[in-house]
């Protein structure tokens, strides 16, 4: 609840409200709140979130006739934006513009690519939908700015009457969204679903010059050539099939079509799953019908430099990302998760076109392209922050889940970053990747937790571990470690592993989600658990009282095990309506003096409680909490969904203006940072004389409630983030307010004469 509330309902009986100009409470995305340095080199995205498995689009997002970046990460399934802007050194430089993201759908799943079908300069989005390709059109939206809406949910083709149906890619499969013929129209050329040796092409046969999304099947075998399983440089020509395999092979097979030779005609990149290679394929054809043979296969494309070889599943996107006009390459992993052998720190391989000429030459560039500037330590990126070299400045840990090791074991570690600014202006220094050496314990993850566990002034060290097993896989348990801080007050943390005590009597299951608090009030931290352990139904979340042991393995008893029953937004019965994933963190966001439970979980909700201690049984979130200032409306954030999606939470004041900082580290092993907004300023107030006889019943209500005033009046309703939510036309003495379609909680009532006299109320709806 923020001031200009607290304001309203601190006062128990009619009261004069001032002229006033007031910012609600809200959430806002602050990229740039904290500045990192590595090494020498200050970085331009440090809070973007990580990429482990982007897919590369050009949109110009706000109307400055510059191309920006449209980024959708398969592992999260979650859109990044950035800008195309000038550089401070001269030059341009990309600058994360999270406020961007929302404008684009928030149910994309798969692959989502920038495709202009219409003709209209505004490049639309086409995405994968349950097999099929679902296409949203980009609109003119306001100021310039994209505004997708769904024209197709699913695209057909037609060649006659026995001859239709859908255009399928499949899961794996991401289409090629290309002019084949030179028509001027967008064709569609993709691995067919079946067994994703053949490629089809789609001719778009539309009857306008531009414009149209209509379709006929013109062959099963575009290029005459088909892709076998016998190795990942195999393919078969002249419409000749391949032999049977040996032995399986995964189907996933992704085409980017560009001409290569500078021809005219449509060459072929194409990447497998389970294969590092990008084989490119020459044809030999036409525009109107490609031919692809085997003296025009190249597998170690691009040649002349350093071919690419990416761990599992390359796909290339051609567009400029250098600013010199001429379409570079950026290849990344096809994958849907991590459980190959990949680097997920430097996964996107940045090939410079250095041609001038129609035949690009593409030159290696770099293998963290975009990455080098933003924090990102791999996989399931998890903060918490406290002094921990003593000199009263808040420092960052992060722990993370890497594949970093030998033989692609999993190899967690804390990455350690140090304040070296001050108490207003942070600013963190990489110190090491690999703090307390954790990376020889062989863990499968880590999640850190910084606090004062044993009330002696000191920030203490609690680790939630997943053990890795012998085959390299993790585990599925964990482990809740506590590592006291042996070093006197003032001065630099000591943690010994060796000494480690382990809670007990808590789910251990993997993915286990640490948050210590004080729940009760007694002045001692106490344990939330998010954790997805099925021994009760539906419950996500569970409380567990600090019972004052000194013995901390022994102090935390459960106390509660569905804390706030929360569960996910189907309505379902149990068990099938839990929450997944689920990510506590407890602060003050409100300003209220109470504090808020904040939660996480797979679907990407992000949702806030206030005052929770105040709350029983079901908890009730506060209906918006996140505020886009580049849109100015309130709207859900966004960060990725999916099973393995992990949003983990920490909060702290690293600017010293008395209001937490969230901070969500994310799946793709980055962090993204949020700020809190919400200030009064109060202008010189009237006087009105007070409406002492107004009266607002039932109160508590369910669904109406009524006004009463002795003169006409008019009625605002507001939410508790001051948000207006109803006013009325015209003034009279009796209003009756309709809230069926408002969701149980706090609002306020104000009731205003003709003559500038107002008072407010506040209303319960149950």
């Amino acid at each position: 609840m923020n001031r200009f509330i607290l304001f309203l309902f601190g006062i128990a009986g009619p009261l004069v409200a001032a002229a006033q100009t007031s910012v609600p409470f809200g959430l806002v995305s602050r990229p740039d709140l904290v500045k990192v340095v590595h090494g020498t080199e200050t970085l331009p995205n440090p809070w973007a979130g990580g990429l482990n498995s982007p897919q590369f689009s050009a949109i110009d997002l706000n109307d400055d006739q510059q191309q920006d970046l449209y980024l959708f990460d398969r592992v999260a399934n979650r859109s990044l934006t950035f800008l195309n802007v000038a550089s401070p050194n001269g030059g341009r430089m990309y600058r994360y513009a999270p406020e961007y993201e929302a404008l684009f759908p928030s149910t994309l799943l798969n692959w989502a690519l920038l495709r202009d079908y219409d003709c209209d300069g505004r490049p639309d989005l086409f995405t994968l939908a349950g097999g099929d390709i679902a296409v949203y059109r980009n609109v003119a939206g306001s100021g310039g700015r994209p505004d997708y809406q769904l024209v197709k949910d699913h695209l057909s083709y037609f060649n006659n009457p026995t001859s239709q149906g859908n255009i399928y890619p499949g899961g794996y499969n991401m289409p090629a969204l290309h002019d084949v013929d030179g028509d001027g129209r967008l064709d569609i050329v993709t691995f067919d679903f079946n067994n994703s040796s053949v490629v089809q092409y789609y001719r778009n046969s539309s009857p306008e010059s531009c414009g149209g999304l209509q379709f006929e099947l013109v062959t099963q075998q575009w290029g005459g050539f088909a892709s076998c399983a016998t190795s990942c440089t195999s393919f078969s020509f002249n419409n000749v099939n391949c032999r049977p395999a040996g032995t399986a092979h995964t189907g996933g097979h992704n085409i980017t079509l560009l001409d290569l030779d500078g021809d005219g005609d449509q060459d072929a990149l194409i990447g497998r799953d389970y294969c590092p290679e990008l084989v490119s394929l020459r044809n030999d054809g036409n525009k109107s019908e490609a031919l692809m043979s085997s003296a025009g296969l190249n597998a170690s494309f691009p040649s002349g430099t350093t071919p690419v070889r990416i761990a599992n599943f390359p796909t290339a996107y051609h567009l400029d990302v250098n600013f010199d006009g001429r379409p570079d390459l950026v290849v990344t992993p096809s994958v849907f998760d991590n459980q190959d052998t990949i680097n997920t720190t430097q996964s996107v391989v940045f090939y410079e076109n250095t041609s001038a000429s129609a035949v690009p030459n593409f030159a290696y560039h770099q293998n963290d392209f975009l990455q080098r500037g933003m924090i990102d330590t791999g996989e399931s990126a998890a903060p918490t922050f406290a002094d921990i070299d003593g000199d009263g400045l808040m420092d960052m840990l992060v722990g993370s889940t890497n594949r970093n090791g030998a033989k692609g074991f999993f190899r967690a570690s804390l990455t350690y970053y140090r304040n070296v600014g001050t108490a207003t202006q942070p600013t963190f220094q990489l110190m090491t990747k690999d703090y307390l050496n954790l990376s020889t314990q062989r863990y499968a993850g880590i999640r850190p937790q910084l606090a004062d566990l044993n009330q002696d002034g000191r920030p203490d060290l609690a680790l939630m571990v997943i053990p890795m097993r012998a085959n390299g896989t993790a585990a599925p348990t964990s482990q809740l470690q506590v590592l006291l801080n042996t070093a006197p007050a003032g001065q630099p943390a000591v943690f010994n592993p060796a000494t480690a005590q382990v809670i007990q009597n808590l789910p251990n299951y993997i993915d286990d989600a640490p948050c210590f608090t004080d729940i009760d009030g007694d002045g001692r931290l106490d344990l939330l658990l998010g954790t997805n352990i099925n021994d009760q139904a539906a419950t996500s979340l569970r409380y567990y009282r600090n019972n004052g042991a000194a013995n901390l393995s022994q102090a935390f008893v459960l106390a509660n095990a569905d804390f706030g029953q929360i569960r996910n937004s189907k309505n379902v019965p149990a068990p099938d309506n839990r929450a997944y994933n689920l990510n506590p963190a407890v602060a003050d966001f409100d300003g209220d003096g109470q504090p808020d439970l904040l939660v996480t979980d797979s679907e990407g909700r992000i949702q806030l409680f206030p005052n929770f201690r105040a709350q029983q049984g079901s908890f009730t979130p506060l209906p918006e909490t996140f505020y886009n200032e580049l849109l100015g409306r309130y709207q859900p954030v966004w960060l990725g969904q999916g099973r393995i999606n992990q949003l983990i939470l920490a909060v702290a004041d690293l600017n010293g203006d008395q209001r937490p900082e969230l901070f969500i580290g994310l799946e793709s092993g980055g962090m993204v940072a949020y700020g809190v907004r919400g200030t009064v300023v109060t202008d010189a107030p009237t006087a009105p004389t007070l409406l002492t006889a107004v009266q607002l019943y039932p109160n508590p209500a369910r669904g109406t409630a009524t006004l009463e005033a002795p003169d006409p009046v008019r009625v605002a309703v507001f939410d508790v983030t001051g948000r207006l939510l109803y006013r009325s036309a015209t003034a009279a003495r009796t209003h009756h307010l309709d809230l069926h379609d408002r969701a149980a909680g706090v609002y306020v009532v104000q009731a205003e004469t003709a003559a500038g006299q107002r008072t407010t109320r506040r209303l319960v709806m149950q």
